[in-house]
This record gives structure tokens, C-alpha cells and sequence, in this order.
């Protein structure tokens, strides 16, 4: 997933990363994405500078017998996972204890096993999974929006379970639905984050232009600074680093 390899590239002191997906668009868009040393998206300035480098060709390609080598590693989801059980907001007593019953739209991408591996680390046994193969064919719109998420609602209800998750391919977007089928919605995601993490530590947060005004409401109420950036991740996590950010994020789902 793309937030693995983030995490990977910082796990590993690796001087980049790349990341081959459409997001959350369908497959016909598969790209690259692609990461600097530190895990975070190459900026506009860095994409410049690479696109400048590429048309002049002012590189030097390595001789035939020093073109490195190439080194499978299968232990990045478990180092990711792992990262998550150590932080100290994440309670896996109180979850094991409330037996949760989770259903989870894996749209035929990497989250079919990605988010129930997260999931039983943290307790939850009874999961669900739909759209399971990974194929790449996914079975609806992969956007994860409330009109391409009937299944995942029917199931929901079908299974009496107490909690839908929805992930985009490359599992950095996030949709909760609750036990009667209902969205959650994308927006709320980062605020219900926040929200709880503001109960323990305070500190500022930080929301794209096109996020709705929910975080900064709920930094109002708890006596922080809220911090609007520019649409995009890589601005995002921009502004969290310049103003220290306890947490930030985008309204489409991510949590950064």
C-alpha cells in the first residue's frame, strides 16, 4: 500500500520510493508515484528539478557491473503493523474486549490483505472481506464514495456486523460505515482522529483547502491552533512538519 512504502522508505534509509498505482482511479490510470528519502511525496520544486535532469539527460548511467542489486523484502507491512501496536493511543485490550465485527470493501486491490492483517494485530477476529482477489479488476468505481459502496452497506446490515470499512486501491483513503449501513463519510475520518488524540495531548492541527471546516470547529473547541495548507499531501505534511502538527490529514479519508 502506499502508506507502507512510505513507512518503508524510512524503515529501510532508502533514498526514495516508488509507488505503482492509480490511486483511486480506475486501473486505466496506473502511474507512479514516487517518494523522496524522507517518505513523503517528491514536491512540485523536487518534480521540476527531476523532469529538468530527465530532458537534459545530465546523468551518468551505472557500468553493466555495478547496477546494484535487488533485495525482496516481505517484512514491510509487519514493520508498519508493528509501528501502529506501539503507539500509545492505540488500545488493543479495549478493542479485543469489545469483539467487533468488521466488513471490509477491499476493491480487488492490496488492502484485501493488508487491512485484515492490521485488523487481527489489533483484535478483531470476525472480519469479512469483500472483493477480496486481488486481481487489479475492481469491482465497482474504486473511489471510495457513498454511490459505489451499496455492497458494503447491504453487507454491513446482512452480517450485523458493527463496523464497514472502505479503503481506495492503494489503502490511503478511508470510509467507515456504522451498523446500520450508514456512511460515516470521508470528511469525518480525521476529525473522529483527531478528536481522540486531542483527549490525551494537545498540539495544532492541519487540513487541505478543500477539507470542510469540521477540523478547525474541533480545534476551536479544544483550545489549539488549526492550519489550512494547499490541496495535496506532500502541502499537507508541509505544514505539519513547519507548525509541529499533532495530526493532520485531507477530507478525502487520510490521516497523516
Amino acid at each position: 500500500t502506499t502508506p507502507t512504502v512510505e513507512m518503508a522508505v524510512v524503515c529501510e534509509n532508502a533514498d526514495g520510493g516508488i509507488i505503482l498505482t492509480a490511486s483511486h482511479n480506475p486501473k486505466e490510470w496506473n502511474a507512479l508515484k514516487l517518494l523522496n528519502e524522507h517518505g513523503e511525496f517528491v514536491s512540485g520544486e523536487e518534480g521540476k528539478i527531476i523532469l529538468a535532469l530527465a530532458e537534459q539527460e545530465d546523468f551518468v548511467y551505472a557500468p553493466v557491473d555495478a547496477m546494484g542489486e535487488l533485495i525482496g523484502d516481505d517484512n514491510s507491512l509487519s514493520k508498519h503493523i508493528q509501528a501502529i501496536l506501539e503507539h500509545p493511543l492505540v488500545d488493543i485490550y479495549a478493542i479485543k474486549k469489545a469483539n467487533f465485527k468488521v466488513v471490509v470493501d477491499a476493491i480487488n486491490s492490496s488492502g484485501a490483505f493488508t487491512v485484515p492483517a492490521l485488523l487481527k494485530a489489533i483484535g478483531v477476529e470476525d472480519i469479512v472481506v469483500l472483493n477480496a482477489e486481488m486481481t487489479g479488476d475492481f469491482a465497482h468505481n474504486p473511489e471510495p464514495l457513498k454511490e459505489h459502496l451499496t455492497e458494503l452497506c447491504d453487507t454491513v446490515v446482512k452480517e450485523k456486523a458493527h463496523l464497514g470499512i472502505a479503503v481506495d486501491p492503494d489503502v490511503d483513503r478511508l470510509v467507515f460505515m456504522d451498523e446500520n449501513g450508514l456512511l460515516f463519510g470521508e470528511e469525518y475520518t480525521l476529525v473522529a482522529c483527531a478528536d481522540y488524540m486531542l483527549q490525551s495531548e494537545k498540539g495544532p492541527l492541519v487540513s487541505n483547502l478543500s477539507s470542510s471546516r469540521a477540523l478547525a470547529d474541533l480545534a476551536n473547541d479544544y483550545g489549539v491552533k488549526y492550519h489550512a495548507s494547499a490541496v495535496g499531501e506532500v502541502h499537507v505534511v508541509a505544514k505539519m512538519k513547519e507548525v509541529k502538527a499533532l495530526i493532520g490529514g485531507e477530507g478525502n479519508g487520510g490521516v497523516i
